[in-house]
């Protein structure tokens, strides 16, 4: 009788992994890891001067705001809002109170300015912590939230087209004498900053490095904008400006005093509550409730960065800092970049050529440019 051999094992081998553990990071790893490149992080670290440094600077000459306590709470809130957001944060100014107390007469004070931010902050404390921001998020029409946006991206596109186009008066609020071509200030300097930030900044593209090695022109393109991204253009543009600033008047060095300067509490009377209220609180709250929470809902809790906004200005206006909310940093960039934009078309629209000899030599700008920008707010 035949034997009957065993029947052939399978040939698949099967093995089993262990999963891998999760990784313990320290808490300071959690929180300080930079998701970018460090230059990447230093150009980003200017990205809300454009509105703030006016803004203050305004403040401080008209209302007599206390600049070292203002850039010091900022600061704070700067830090505090990025670990606990994980994300940065714009911290900007708020502008419909900035607005009334350069606009009124006579101007606001401190102690008004601070209880305008302070009441605005505590009425989106209370709608954050209650929950009801985010009924009103899902009530309001997502059109008007843009609509808002619209109107402040705007805002500042005229406003970036009246400080390029004439010197500013920051203590009577109003622009002077038009701006020359030439010069450490003129308009020349002004466009080529922002041919260069065109330039190196980029589109904010990454290549997929595991992508198809038959894809040559586009890895080699992606390195090209790599390397141009590594540069920190903005953080670049912003010491420049420093730099002229202190060539142009040398006397800035013997009036540098360093600080800070001493911070104490306000002193508040019942009338710049009232004051502060009627004129800066009612119309910046509808303006914080749909530029400074709902328009960022879509990456974070409505009711977190309500809260956030109204716990920064309800501990620092009571020492003078200048009231804050987050707002929508991406329209005021997207502002002041379409506003030079909007002054660069003016000017090519209303450049006439002047002489009958053909060539370039003459030009002549009519002077309706100046109309038209001479009375934007």
């Amino acid at each position: 009788m035949e034997q009957q051999s065993p029947p052939a094992s399978s040939s698949t081998t099967v093995t089993s992994t262990t999963p891998l553990l999760p990784q313990n990071h320290p808490w300071w790893h959690r929180h300080f890891h930079m998701n970018n490149s460090l230059s990447s992080e230093l150009s980003g670290a200017v990205g809300d001067l454009g509105t703030f440094i006016p803004i203050v600077l305004t403040l401080t000459l008209v209302s007599h705001l206390d600049l070292s306590t203002t850039l010091i709470f900022t600061a704070l809130y700067n830090i505090t809002t990025g670990l606990l957001f994980h994300i940065p944060m714009p911290v900007q100014p708020m502008k419909s109170i900035a607005a009334v107390a350069v606009s009124e007469t006579p101007h606001l004070t401190t102690s008004q300015i601070a209880t305008a931010g302070a009441s605005t902050a505590a009425v989106l404390f209370f709608l954050g912590a209650t929950g009801l921001m985010s009924t009103l998020y899902r009530l309001l029409p997502l059109p008007v939230v843009r609509g808002i946006q619209l109107s402040q991206g705007l805002s500042f596109a005229f406003s970036a087209i009246k400080y390029i186009r004439y010197n500013q008066d920051f203590v009577a609020s109003k622009a002077t004498t038009p701006r020359a071509w030439l010069g450490l200030d003129g308009l020349v300097v002004a466009l080529s900053s922002l041919l260069f930030l065109v330039i190196f900044t980029g589109s904010g593209d990454h290549y997929d490095r595991n992508g198809s090695d038959d894809d040559q022109p586009r890895r080699r393109n992606s390195k090209r904008l790599r390397i141009l991204g590594s540069i920190p253009a903005a953080l670049i543009v912003f010491l420049l400006g420093l730099v002229l600033c202190f060539i142009r008047d040398p006397s800035i060095f013997g009036d540098i005093k360093f600080g800070p300067s001493k911070i104490g509490f306000l002193s508040i009377t019942w009338n710049d509550w009232k004051v502060g209220f009627l004129k800066g609180a009612v119309p910046q709250i509808p303006l914080s409730v749909l530029n400074s929470v709902i328009a960022v809902y879509r990456e974070l809790s409505a009711a977190k960065v309500s809260v956030s906004v109204g716990v920064m200005n309800l501990v620092g206006c009571w020492f003078g800092a200048m009231p804050v909310c987050h707002g929508a940093g991406s329209s005021a960039a997207l502002g002041f970049v379409c506003g030079i934009l909007l002054f660069l078309l003016l000017k090519l629209r209303k450049m006439e050529y002047s002489g009958s000899n053909p060539g370039f030599s003459k030009f002549k700008f009519d002077s309706t440019v100046d109309a038209e920008t001479s009375s934007i707010p």
